[in-house]
């Protein structure tokens, strides 16, 4: 008993001692008037850093949207990347800080891009970090592409492979075929144009006058050619059970830059958890009880150790 006691004692001082090694700083970065806080947390110095690049919508830091999205999958990525000795940094969107609400009328796709390379400037002269990978999920797989001129390794995880105006398309006519002329018509004259006259009220929460600006720019690039000019380490991850990004999008990406790593990670979903489940991928956007797709974490520290 003695012993077990003694056990205890050292397993739990050790426990104790890791946490208080942990480095937690809460950081500000600014682009012009736009204001972008995170969180840096590091066990140790000189460190592989991860910088998180966030998917379409008002996410934060952590991965939650608002009181909807509370799949706090950012903040469990971020606790499970550390303890592979890997420093992690992200932070809150733009569109997710209620300061910036009255500087995002005219916000272009590029923004997001902006204020990205803002946060890779500000820890390129941070010395305590050996390099520094972008991991760009969904919408920011893109985004990291279009920002990874000074960094030291690439994540794509479940990006799209075409422009958005092509998986709008697709989308659409999966849920809504009878929608899909119509959203042809208007990809079609906003291209040509610039904007669309006479948008169809179905279609008006995405082409109302705000986003048409937003989505002509997105529409300018194509990710599987941005692919192509990026020459550092690259790894493009997929989950199986994603209900947002086909597994053949990261194929597509892998084809597009065939130096590239691909993994497709079983019974992983959009948010990163693990999915035994169908029934249950839905309700993982809405809660923080399913876990984290080990195999994911697995798969990251392999690549940036390399």
């Amino acid at each position: 008993m003695k012993k077990a006691t003694t056990y205890l004692f050292l397993l739990m001082s050790a426990i104790l001692f890791a946490q208080s090694n942990i480095t937690s700083e809460e950081i500000l970065i600014k682009n012009d008037s736009i204001e972008l806080p995170g969180t840096l947390i590091f066990f140790k110095e000189k460190t592989p850093l991860i910088i998180w690049v966030h998917g379409s919508g008002n996410i934060d830091r952590n991965g939650n949207q608002g009181n909807v999205i509370k799949a706090n999958y950012i903040k469990q990525f971020r606790d499970s990347i550390n303890k592979k000795d890997i420093a992690f940094f992200s932070y809150d969107k733009r569109t997710s800080n209620k300061n910036n609400f009255k500087f995002l009328k005219g916000t272009l796709f590029t923004d997001f891009v902006s204020d990205l390379k803002k946060g890779i400037d500000y820890f390129k002269t941070d010395k305590r970090f050996s390099k520094i990978i972008l991991i760009g999920h969904s919408q920011g797989s893109l985004i990291a592409m279009l920002a990874s001129k000074n960094i030291d390794q690439y994540i794509s995880l479940a990006g799209a492979s075409v422009s958005i105006d092509k998986t709008l398309i697709e989308q659409i006519n999966k849920q809504s075929p009878t929608l899909t002329p119509y959203l042809k018509s208007h990809i079609k004259e906003l291209k040509e144009t610039g904007t669309i006259k006479t948008v169809n009220p179905f279609l008006m929460s995405l082409f109302n006058k705000q986003n048409q600006p937003f989505f002509l720019d997105w529409m300018q690039f194509n990710p599987s050619e941005e692919l192509k000019k990026i020459h550092i380490p690259i790894l493009i991850i997929n989950g199986n059970k994603d209900l947002q990004v086909n597994v053949l999008d990261a194929q597509n990406l892998h084809k597009a830059n065939p130096k590239s790593t691909l993994v497709i990670i079983d019974k992983m979903n959009h948010v990163l958890k693990n999915i035994e489940k169908d029934e249950d991928n839905l309700s993982s956007y809405y809660t923080a009880n399913f876990p984290l797709s080990v195999k994911l974490i697995e798969t990251i520290a392999i690549f940036i150790k390399k």
